[in-house]
C-alpha cells in the first residue's frame, strides 16, 4: 500500500485535515513525505496507529505536550501515563463537583443570616495538642470554639508561628454575623488572610521558603458546616457507628495512590508519605478544598494532625470515638495512644459532638 493523501489519512485516522496540519507544525505527527512541488502532505499506512492514539488522547482532553510525550513510550508505559492523566482529571472533576455542590447548597440556603446567636446547631468540643516524645518543640496548633474548629500543622524553620497565625486568622469568624449570600466570599477572604499571615511569619525567618503549614477547619454556621482543608491534617466523621474520612490528603504519596501507582498499603509505609503537594506558605500550591457538609444530630467529628493519623491505626481511632463519650477524655486518649506508639511527631486533635439541633 502506497502513501495516503492527507484527505484519505484524515478519514482513516478520524482526525481532520486541519488537525493533521496543526500536529505536523507542532512536531506531533509528521507526514512521511511532503511533495516538494505541491506541498501536499502524504502519510504512511503504518502511521495510522499513532494518529488514532493521538485522536483518542485528544478526545480524553490530554494536552498536546503530554500527548507528544506519551507517543514516544512503549505500550505499557503509555498505559500508565494515561491512567495517571485520567486520575488527575477525576481528582480535578471531584474538586469542581465539591465546589458545585457548595455553590448549589450556598445559593439554596433560606437562612437570612448566620450569626453567633442564630445557629440552629450546638456542639460540645475539646482540643488538645502535645509535642510528642521525639520532637523538641510543638509546631501544631489546635483550636475549638462554639463555631470554629481548626488544626494547623506547621513545618519548617518557623512552622509553629506559621500554624498559629493561620488559625488566628480564622478566629474572628467566631463572633461575626455572616450574611447567607456571603459565605463563600467570607471563606475565600479568610483563606487569603491566613495565607498572608503565614507569609508574614515566613518573611521574618532566614529561610522563608521552608516555612509553611497545613490548615483544616470547620465553620459551624448552621446545619451545614463549611469545611476548609489544605494539607494532610484530617477530619473524620463517626456517624451511626461508622467511621468516615471526609478530607483528602494533599500529599505526594496520596497523589500516587490516586493515580494507581501505589497501593494504600504501600503508601502507609512510604518514606515520603508526609511530603505535601499543597500547603499554606511561600512557593506552595495554596489551593484549599472547600465544601459544605451535611451534619446530623449525634454526629461526632475528629480533626487531627498527621501525628495521630499516621501513628494510631484507624481501628483504634474508631474505638476511641465510639467508646469514650466525653470530648475532653477522648482527646486525652488520642494523645496517649500516639505517645504510646512512640510519639514520633507532634500530635493534635479536636473532638466535637453535635448535641442539639433546634428547629
Amino acid at each position: 500500500m502506497g502513501l495516503l493523501t492527507i484527505g484519505a489519512f484524515a478519514k482513516a485516522s478520524r482526525l481532520s485535515p486541519k488537525a493533521l496540519r496543526l500536529y505536523d507544525e507542532l512536531g506531533l505527527l509528521t507526514p512521511a513525505r511532503v511533495d516538494p512541488v505541491t506541498g501536499y502532505r502524504l502519510y504512511a499506512p503504518e502511521q495510522l496507529d499513532q494518529a488514532r492514539l493521538v485522536a483518542w488522547l485528544r478526545r480524553l482532553g490530554m494536552p498536546l505536550a503530554r500527548i507528544q510525550h506519551v507517543r514516544t513510550l512503549d505500550a505499557a508505559t503509555a498505559a500508565q501515563e494515561v491512567r495517571a492523566f485520567w486520575a488527575q482529571v477525576e481528582a480535578d472533576t471531584a474538586a469542581r463537583r465539591d465546589l458545585a455542590a457548595f455553590l448549589i447548597d450556598h445559593l439554596s440556603r433560606k437562612d437570612p443570616a448566620m450569626s453567633p446567636t442564630a445557629s440552629p446547631m450546638r456542639i460540645r468540643y475539646a482540643a488538645l495538642s502535645d509535642k510528642g516524645l521525639i520532637r523538641e518543640s510543638n509546631q501544631d496548633t489546635a483550636y475549638a470554639g462554639p463555631r470554629l474548629l481548626a488544626i494547623a500543622d506547621g513545618c519548617g524553620s518557623r512552622g509553629a508561628p506559621a500554624g498559629a497565625a493561620a488559625v488566628e486568622a480564622l478566629k474572628h469568624l467566631e463572633t461575626e454575623t455572616i450574611p447567607a449570600g456571603d459565605l463563600l466570599n467570607v471563606l475565600e477572604d479568610v483563606i487569603e488572610q491566613a495565607k498572608q499571615a503565614v507569609h508574614d511569619v515566613a518573611g521574618t525567618g532566614s529561610s522563608p521558603e521552608d516555612t509553611g503549614t497545613t490548615l483544616t477547619a470547620m465553620l459551624w454556621t448552621g446545619s451545614q458546616p463549611a469545611l476548609v482543608h489544605i494539607g494532610d491534617s484530617r477530619v473524620y466523621l463517626l456517624r451511626d457507628g461508622e467511621l468516615f474520612q471526609i478530607t483528602h490528603d494533599h500529599t505526594m504519596v496520596q497523589s500516587l495512590v490516586d493515580e494507581g501507582r501505589l497501593s494504600p498499603e504501600e503508601a502507609a509505609s512510604h518514606p515520603q508519605r508526609s511530603l505535601l503537594v499543597r500547603a499554606l506558605g511561600p512557593g506552595a500550591d495554596t489551593t484549599p478544598d472547600m465544601r459544605l457538609h451535611d451534619a446530623r444530630q449525634e454526629d461526632r467529628y475528629l480533626l487531627c494532625s498527621d501525628g495521630l493519623s499516621t501513628v494510631v491505626p484507624t481501628g483504634e481511632i474508631h474505638r476511641v470515638l465510639s467508646e469514650i463519650k466525653e470530648p475532653e477524655q477522648a482527646v486525652r486518649e488520642f494523645i496517649a495512644l500516639a505517645n504510646g506508639s512512640g510519639g514520633p511527631d507532634n500530635v493534635s486533635c479536636v473532638v466535637a459532638d453535635v448535641v442539639e439541633l433546634q428547629q
